[in-house]
């Protein structure tokens, strides 16, 4: 599990078939990716809906959820920070959490059907974010091609799993080696970039709060 210190936290779950996942979900909620395997998914309205490899979840503040695997199943999950109390809604005499969204719907969303961006040479497609079934945050897919783009920063903070490919990660002037499976936290305003050294595609899945462009950056010498 890694955490951010603005309040992101990030899980990698398991699931053998036939074993559930039962929660409740944090006054922030979650964004779930379904990295490997199927299985079905009880959330607020949503009841026995279909996920597989390539399934992006938004699961509301507050709600209660069922995650059955069918086959063996490997998740992202990452926890969101509540909302600032000066725009946070109390669920009065709902049983709610107080800070938790009201009437905000569970969302899912299939990588294979969403639109590819591209910024400079790099392409990647957002499954869930603002306007697009989750107004909080923003969780997408990069893919990076060989060689390495200039430094740059975002305002926001962000988490981010290596699903494929090998590399480095330049932050702030250390660098590190990563690869599958490898998960990096990028505070904001903090000058970073992903490296490709490998034979193939470095392929990332990223979730930042608050939510809005991947391709929105600035140089890392802008401070």
């Amino acid at each position: 599990m890694v955490s951010a210190p603005a309040g992101l936290v990030r899980r990698q779950i398991t699931l053998a078939p036939g074993s559930p996942l039962r929660g409740l979900a944090g006054p922030g909620g979650e964004l779930w990716f379904v990295i490997a395997g199927t299985g079905r998914l009880d959330v607020g309205t949503l009841r026995d809906a279909a996920v597989g490899a390539g399934t992006g979840c938004r699961i509301p503040p507050g709600a209660e959820y069922r995650l059955r695997a069918e086959e063996d199943i490997l998740l992202d999950a990452v926890a969101l920070p509540a909302p600032p109390p000066a725009t946070a809604t109390t669920r009065a005499g709902t049983g709610g959490t107080a800070g938790t969204a009201i009437g905000e719907e569970p969302r899912l969303s299939e990588l294979a059907g969403c639109e590819v961006e591209r910024t400079g040479d790099r392409r990647f497609r957002v499954l869930l974010g603002p306007g697009r079934g989750c107004e909080a945050a923003t969780q997408f897919v990069g893919e990076i091609p060989f060689g390495r783009a200039p430094a740059h920063k975002h305002t926001y903070d962000e988490v981010v799993h290596v699903m494929g490919g090998n590399g480095i990660v330049h932050l702030d002037g250390l660098e590190r080696p990563i690869s599958a499976g490898s998960c990096i936290y990028i505070p904001p305003h903090t000058p970073h970039c992903l490296e490709n050294t490998g034979t193939e595609i470095l392929r990332v899945l990223g979730v930042f709060h608050p939510g809005g462009s991947p391709a929105a950056k600035t140089a890392a010498s802008d401070r």
